[in-house]
C-alpha cells in the first residue's frame, strides 16, 4: 500500500512541481515518475518525500528540492549518451536521475557515510551506471575526464578551476556560485575552447568543501 501511495505522491509532484514550472522534457519527466526519492531519504522523513522542499539526510546536508533536481538537470540538456561527472553524492537521488538520462555518471562525496549509504541504494535499486567516490569533490575525476557534463550539488565561491578543466568541448556545467545563504545558478559552455558563463537563477546551498572550494565553517545552505 506504501508503494502505491509513494507512486501517486511521484506523479502529482512531477504534475505540480515539475511541468506546471514549465519542464517539460518526456525523458526527465519519466525519470523523476519512475525513481523512488523516498528510497533516498531517512525512513524518519519518509512523509516529505515528495513534497517542494529539500530534507535532511545526514552529515548536516540535504536532498534537495524536486524541482531544483529537475531544473539543474534539465540545464545538462542530456541527450543519452553522455559522460557526467557529479560533484556532492548526498543521497545518491540526483545521480539516480542522471544515470536515467545519460550512459555514466561519476560521482563524488566528501562524506563516507553518505557515499556508502548512497552506493547501498542504488545498488538495491539496479542502477548500475553509476561510480561512486569517496573525497574532495573540487578537484573532480581527473583520471576519467573529460566529461560531457558536470553537476555541482553544492556552493562554490567560484567555479573550481579542476573542474572547469575537465569539461569536454561543447559540454556543460551547472554549478551554484556565491557566498552563504545565497548564490547564483549558473550553466557554463565550453565552445571553441572558451568557457561562456549564463546566471540563471538565485538559490541556496550547502557549501562545497575542499581545496577548491570553501574551507570556513559555513552551514547556511538549504538545498
Amino acid at each position: 500500500m506504501n508503494e502505491e501511495k509513494f507512486a501517486r505522491q511521484r506523479h502529482e509532484m512531477v504534475a505540480e512541481q515539475i511541468e506546471a514550472r514549465h519542464l517539460r522534457d518526456p525523458r526527465l519527466l519519466d525519470a523523476m515518475r519512475r525513481i523512488p526519492r523516498h528510497a533516498f531519504i531517512p525512513p524518519t522523513y519518509h512523509d516529505l518525500a515528495y513534497q517542494d522542499r529539500p530534507v535532511l539526510i545526514g552529515e548536516n546536508q540535504t536532498i534537495s528540492q524536486p524541482y531544483i533536481v529537475a531544473l539543474m538537470t534539465n540545464l545538462l540538456q542530456l541527450q543519452g549518451e553522455e559522460r557526467v561527472l557529479e560533484i556532492g553524492t548526498g543521497s545518491g537521488y540526483q545521480a539516480a536521475i542522471l544515470a536515467a538520462m545519460a550512459r555514466q555518471v561519476y560521482t563524488i562525496e566528501r562524506h563516507e557515510l553518505l557515499a556508502e549509504r548512497a552506493a547501498e541504494i542504488l545498488e538495491k535499486l539496479g542502477i548500475k551506471n553509476v561510480a561512486i567516490r569517496q573525497g574532495d569533490g573540487s578537484r573532480g575525476w581527473p583520471e576519467e575526464a573529460p566529461f560531457d557534463a558536470i553537476m555541482v550539488t553544492a556552493a562554490a565561491p567560484r567555479v573550481p578551476k579542476p573542474l572547469s578543466d575537465q569539461l569536454a568541448e561543447g559540454g556543460r556545467m551547472v554549478i551554484p556560485v556565491g557566498p552563504a545563504g545565497m548564490q547564483q545558478l549558473e550553466v557554463w559552455t565550453r565552445q571553441s575552447g572558451q568557457l561562456k558563463q549564463d546566471v540563471i537563477v538565485p538559490v541556496s546551498f550547502v557549501p562545497l568543501r575542499g581545496e577548491f572550494g570553501f574551507e570556513d565553517d559555513w552551514t547556511t545552505g538549504i538545498l
